[in-house]
């Protein structure tokens, strides 16, 4: 991971369409595998300076990955205008100096604590493959799966909602989950019928229904296996070197009293 920051110097009567700007490019720049987020932040004391702080995968992801996408076009025709206006544009690689202030709290515990951790995921992937197995849409597709599937398929959710990154070191991570998809040729009822014995998988052996959590792990469900749809169909060129993403709590963080 690498740290961009760039800073400009932006004259009073250009501020609110250069923060406009930069809300639009925002767009392409979010939906890009390499960005992990983004900050655009204003000076108190001297207004007109501002800061953009992006988080990259890597410096190569950014300045090849990135900048060779098909994403960067859309992005960099937003904030053209404001390049002359850049003061200072630069990676940064963080140090070990690092944490937390005591006015920040108690920090909200992972997905995956919340959910009760590995064991908890071993038990769904259990679930949810015995209910594939009995499937007429899905069986066809794992009929032939590799005994231990389920077992694999636990670390990469675990890994996803903020366990440990036994996927990325036993099994190779991104890349490894992408293979399984390529050239699958998913079908959308199939896609659907996933989530569906998920769900159910999920409800079986008790991770945890609040609201919050189960916003969560549907909104990763959604998302990844429309991705997985995506990737799996014909001529299909997805990126490959993508890190395992980690799936957070958005909006709605559990209420601890």
């Amino acid at each position: 991971m690498i740290v961009e920051y760039i800073r400009y110097r932006i004259a009073e009567a250009d501020r609110e369409e250069f923060e406009a700007a930069y809300a639009r490019a925002a767009v392409p720049l979010a939906s890009s595998p390499q960005c992990l987020d983004y900050e655009l932040s204003g000076c108190v004391e001297e207004p007109g300076a501002y800061v953009l702080r992006i988080r990259w995968t890597s410096a190569e992801d950014h300045l090849q990955g990135f900048r060779g996408s098909a994403a960067f076009p859309a992005f960099f025709a937003e904030i053209r205008p404001y390049v002359q206006a850049i003061e200072e544009m630069r990676h940064y690689a963080p140090t070990a100096v690092a944490g937390t202030g005591a006015g920040a709290g108690d920090p909200a515990p992972s997905l995956y604590e919340w959910a009760g951790g590995s064991d908890a995921f071993e038990r769904l992937t259990d679930a949810f493959y015995r209910k594939v197995r009995a499937d007429d849409l899905l069986e066809p597709v794992f009929r032939h799966m590799d005994a231990h599937h389920p077992h694999y398929v636990a670390l990469w959710l675990a890994e996803v909602f903020g366990g440990p990154a036994r996927y990325t070191e036993e099994r190779g991570g991104y890349p490894h989950m992408l293979g399984q998809h390529r050239g699958r040729a998913i079908t959308e009822p199939q896609r659907r019928r996933w989530i569906a014995l998920l769900t159910d998988a999920a409800d079986e052996v008790g991770l945890p229904g609040d609201p919050e959590f189960r916003a969560a792990f549907t909104g990763y469900i959604e998302w990844g296996t429309r991705l997985a749809l995506a990737n799996s169909q014909p001529g299909a060129a997805p990126f490959e070197d993508a890190p395992v993403p980690r799936w957070g709590w958005g909006v709605a963080p559990p209420w601890q009293g």
